[in-house]
């Protein structure tokens, strides 16, 4: 199918405006003495808490030198530190995560400050209808570009749009106790009937959890798609003791079930938990949830208990699912599936 040429040359005149007004043919960026690259590496450790060099190279679509020599900048500066491989594999310069020091997280929140001010101001500047058309529009367009750098074709039927784009962050993020405790009341109320017990179950432990994040071994992770919350996963490295990570609080919204997000959440979960060396990973459910017990075993959990129960306000067969931590050279099994 072709493109209209008018539409074509009206998309790179909007490019190479954007680039200009939002400082890119500058040598620093956001306000910062950091290239765009460097910025960019800040902002995506931020949202997803470590990544290896190898990662950045494939995220940023940037050769591994220029990767490399980006990084040793960032770190003499202060702003990112390595941290623990996971458990089996191989501490060299490509496998070693980096995450950001107490400095790459101050600097961090100064880009999103300095970046929301830019755009909230150029918004204003529209009316509430062209500022959803502008959003939608843009996330559609990145996917299509990505999709077109990683080889992936973007065939789409007339009249279908791509959906904005799921992004991954960690920590934090305003909304996330009332939000997934609304996406577990709604998903277990259609299929368990669980109801009012259940929900205020979920929004008090993880309040309570919330309270705990700033401390070693707890992380959360939401699934955002633009500012909305439509998945989240959750570590909890102290309620069980005898360095054992629960794994809690695991939820998609029912527009994003089969998409992968739930695959990202949990890979994500699983990596800090090799990362901060906890000797096992559990979690509890309940029968008849076959998807998700798939994706668990798929990475490794396996079931060890089951018995009747009512924990959640109504009787099910209750679950709990153990993943060891992974021996060194283990191939996680995701890897290997």
């Amino acid at each position: 199918m072709s493109t209209d040429t008018d539409l074509v040359a009206l998309v790179r005149s909007a490019s190479r405006t954007m680039v200009r007004e939002l400082g890119f043919m500058q040598t620093t960026l956001a306000a910062t003495d950091y290239s765009p690259s460097a910025v960019h590496t800040l902002l995506e450790l931020d949202m997803q808490g470590a990544l290896t060099a190898a990662q950045l190279v494939q995220l940023l679509g940037l050769e591994k030198s220029s990767v490399s020599r980006m990084l040793a900048k960032l770190a003499a500066a202060g702003e990112v530190a390595e941290c623990a491989p996971p458990a089996g594999m191989a501490a060299d310069a490509r496998t070693k995560p980096l995450q950001l020091t107490a400095q790459g997280r101050r600097t961090a929140a100064a880009i999103h400050r300095y970046g929301r001010q830019r755009v909230e101001a150029a918004l204003q500047q529209l009316s509430p209808a062209v500022q959803q058309t502008v959003a939608q529009g843009l996330n559609a367009y990145a996917g299509a570009l990505q999709s077109c750098r990683q080889g992936q074709a973007q065939d789409l039927p007339q009249g279908q749009t791509i959906p904005p784009a799921v992004t991954i962050h960690a920590g934090y993020r305003p909304g996330v106790i009332g939000r997934v405790a609304e996406m577990h009341a709604r998903f277990y109320a259609r299929h368990a009937g669980f109801g009012a017990f259940f929900e205020s179950k979920v929004a008090g432990g993880l309040a309570e959890f919330v309270g705990r994040l700033d401390q070693q071994g707890n992380q959360i992770w939401c699934a955002m798609q633009q500012d909305r919350i439509v998945g989240a996963i959750a570590i909890d490295g102290q309620d069980l003791g005898q360095r054992q990570a629960h794994l809690r609080w695991f939820i998609l919204d029912d527009g994003c079930r089969g998409s992968g997000t739930g695959r990202r959440l949990l890979q994500q979960a699983l990596a800090f938990c090799d990362q901060q060396d906890f000797a096992a990973t559990q979690l509890w459910t309940f029968q008849g949830l076959d998807a998700a017990r798939a994706l668990y075993e798929a990475h490794g959990f396996a079931l060890v208990h089951e018995a009747p129960g009512s924990q959640w306000g109504h009787a099910v067969t209750e679950q709990q699912f153990t993943r060891p931590r992974p021996s060194a050279g283990a191939t996680p099994p995701a890897a290997r599936a």
